[in-house]
């Protein structure tokens, strides 16, 4: 197996979620950098792999990356892991590896388990556009600059969060973004997983009722709704537009300066024109 920096995705609850070339790769490393030794160490012992484990986290990174890249320039076959999930996703890896590129050294991604992509699976929201934006800070005004930062972002919105904040970040989702439908999925792929699925306020109700709830979370909230045109704004535009103007030429024009579609202001204009 080739040499290099090896980013490899783990399970996110499930064991068996781990793919059969991630256990390939994991069984060839040299070295395994965990965001906790602890973790991996339970995951490689279900799986019957012993390799030699080093921490590489938040804490200790400045000191251990000029280590592990002399490891991939001798040669070792490094693979880098977080807890759970895929590795830069909300956990530390993006400055390792942003070294490794910049110094030419080869780095594969080996895809697997992502509380973000599976949220958005079981969420029932738009998913042809989303933005994963992480953890929202805990401070209320930093939280608001934030959510005010998404709200005119026109794709669904993936946060991970902490089950004690849960509720109090739902509220101010809710004040902030709008009535928009969301989803709260937790314990994914576990023995307890949850998709509750509902109106921002009717969520932040829910949870500031029942409590904190338990395990990861993981939030989705819809894009913005499109907002009802404004038809009177639309007709008076019409008429003074059809005054000297083609039906076709004028629907065309209206609907260029107002972003409605085309179909909706030429019927209108059918409609006024007839009327005349």
């Amino acid at each position: 197996m080739a040499t290099g920096l090896y980013l490899l995705a783990t399970p996110i609850g499930n064991a068996r979620d781990i793919s059969l070339r991630a256990l390939e790769v994991l069984k060839a490393a040299d070295v395994i950098a965990a965001e906790d030794t602890r973790v991996t160490a339970k995951l490689l012992a279900i799986h019957g792999i012993s390799r030699p484990l080093i921490a590489y986290n938040d804490h200790n990174g400045q000191q251990l990356r000029p280590r592990i890249l002399a490891k991939v320039r001798e040669g070792q076959l490094v693979v880098l892991v977080s807890d759970a999930g895929t590795p830069l996703v909300s956990d530390p890896g993006f400055k390792l590896v942003r070294a490794a590129v910049e110094e030419g050294l080869p780095v594969v991604a080996i895809p697997g388990p992502s509380a973000a992509l599976a949220g958005l699976m079981l969420a029932g929201l738009p998913s042809d556009r989303f933005l994963f934006a992480g953890f929202l800070p805990a401070r209320a005004g930093e939280r608001a600059a934030v959510l005010a930062e998404l709200k005119p972002v026109r794709a669904t919105l993936i946060f991970f969060e902490s089950p004690q904040r849960l509720a109090e970040s739902l509220a101010a989702m809710a004040e902030i973004l709008g009535a928009r439908q969301a989803a709260v999925a937790r314990e994914l792929t576990k023995l307890h997983e949850e998709v509750r699925r509902g109106g921002l306020a009717e969520l932040a109700a829910h949870y500031a009722q029942a409590g904190p709830p338990k395990g990861e979370v993981t939030v989705l909230v819809g894009p913005p709704l499109d907002e009802a045109p404004d038809l009177v704004r639309i007709d008076a535009a019409l008429d003074a537009a059809l005054a000297f103007m083609p039906v076709k030429a004028a629907a065309e024009m209206i609907a260029g300066l107002t972003d409605v579609p085309r179909k909706t202001v030429y019927d209108r204009a059918l409609e006024r024109r007839k009327h005349d």
